[in-house]
This record gives structure tokens, sequence and C-alpha cells, in this order.
């Protein structure tokens, strides 16, 4: 496996976030992480980030433990992050911004403008300039740019126009038919459980159900994922 996160437990101060998630991706696999809000999906990317300490479990990359390293050296190690709310650089340029993470490998400026023609159209701009939607592909095409091994998508389409949306969910079953790893969040069940192999549920901060998206029923969808 690429990721396996086990037994892991994470606070805020003195409040227990999650209790004992179990997740994994493998190498070339597209794994959704879905559950309703206040779930505990940010809280886990955070932790698999170290951007929030976990107290107990193990997360591996690679097959090398990461758990209590710093956020910057798990970045290095090759994970690549799509924030929710997308956090672009708002003052500079389109260019800028991809070139600011760029690291060695596959991943070029030519080869985002061409997952991204929008991207080449307004690499001058500023990125506040953009809309929300090139902001989005911006956000994906600057965490490609740092080549990952694992590519996390957190909210990739929330709030997004339904034609940008579409452009997206491409460029995601673009990926997924290169080999690239990802793990993705999102609540649009329609266009995340066809493009995934894997999936799992979290619900109060535990892991509750996984396995592969033709299992997950309507009757669990309902449990899990219902409003």
């Amino acid at each position: 496996m690429l990721l396996e996160v086990s037994g892991l437990e994470t606070f805020y101060g003195a409040s227990q976030a999650l209790f004992g998630v179990e997740l994994s991706v493998g190498e070339g696999e597209v794994v959704a992480l879905m559950g309703r809000n206040g779930m505990g999906k940010t809280t886990t990317i955070s932790s698999i980030l170290g951007l929030v300490r976990g107290r107990a479990g193990t997360i591996r990359l690679g097959g090398k433990a990461i758990s209590g390293m710093s956020a910057h050296r798990i970045a290095r190690l090759g994970i690549g992050l799509v924030p929710e709310g997308r956090r672009c650089f708002p003052n500079l340029t389109v260019r800028e911004n991809l070139v600011a993470a760029a690291r060695k490998g596959d991943w070029t400026l030519e080869r985002v403008n061409a997952l991204f023609p929008r991207l080449s159209e307004r690499r001058d701009q500023y990125a506040n300039t953009l809309s929300g939607g090139e902001q989005q592909m911006l956000a994906i095409g600057r965490a490609l740019m740092t080549n990952p091994k694992l590519l996390i998508l957190d909210e990739a389409t929330e709030g997004l126009a339904p034609v940008i949306r579409q452009d997206i969910w491409a460029a995601i079953r673009k990926l997924k038919s290169e080999g690239q790893s990802i793990l993705v969040v999102d609540k649009t069940l329609s266009e995340l459980l066809p493009v995934a192999d894997r999936a799992f549920v979290l619900e109060k901060g535990q892991t509750v159900w996984s396995g592969k998206p033709a299992d997950l029923t309507s009757e669990l969808q309902d449990r899990y994922l219902g409003v």
C-alpha cells in the first residue's frame, strides 16, 4: 500500500476527534473518503499531513512511518494537497503560483497547461482575478507541480458551477488513467463513486464502512451519508 493509516486517534486539546480511523490507498488507486459534515474527514487529512498530531495509531507512506513528522517533511516525501477553499496565492500570477511549488518530475508547466488549458490562457493573471473554478484548477495544478506520489483532494468541486465540476471530474478521471494515486473527499456521490476504486466512510471519528463503491448500497448511503 502507498498510504496506510491504522488505529489513528487525534485530539484537539482535551477533545478527541478521531477514534481509531483505518484507511489505505494503493498505488494507482482512487480512494474516496466520505462522511457527513463534522465526522472527521478533514481531521483525518490534517493528521496524515502532520498539520495536527495523532496521539495513537500509525501512518505510513510507502512503508515509511510518518507519524509525528513535521508537515513540510511529509510534503517532501510525496503528498500533494488540494485544500478545501483552494487557497491560491492571491497576489501571484497563475504561472507564479505553479512554479512556486514546482519539484522535478513528470509534471511540468506544459503538462499542467495541457490538463487545464484555461490556466495557459490566464497565465499572467493574478490568482485573485480568477473565477472559483479557475482557482480550483490552479490549486490542483499547483499540487501536481510538486510531483506527488499521493494527491489529496479535499472537497474539490464544492461550490462550483456544474460545467466546471464536470471539467474537474474529467481531469480526475484522466489522472486516474495515468496511474496517479488519489485520496478524494467529495459530497457528489454520482460523480465520486464511479471514479473510485474503494471507499471509506467515517462517522463520529471512526471508520464505519469500507469496500468497493458498488457495495455501498442505498441503505448504507442513507445511514451514513444522508442529510
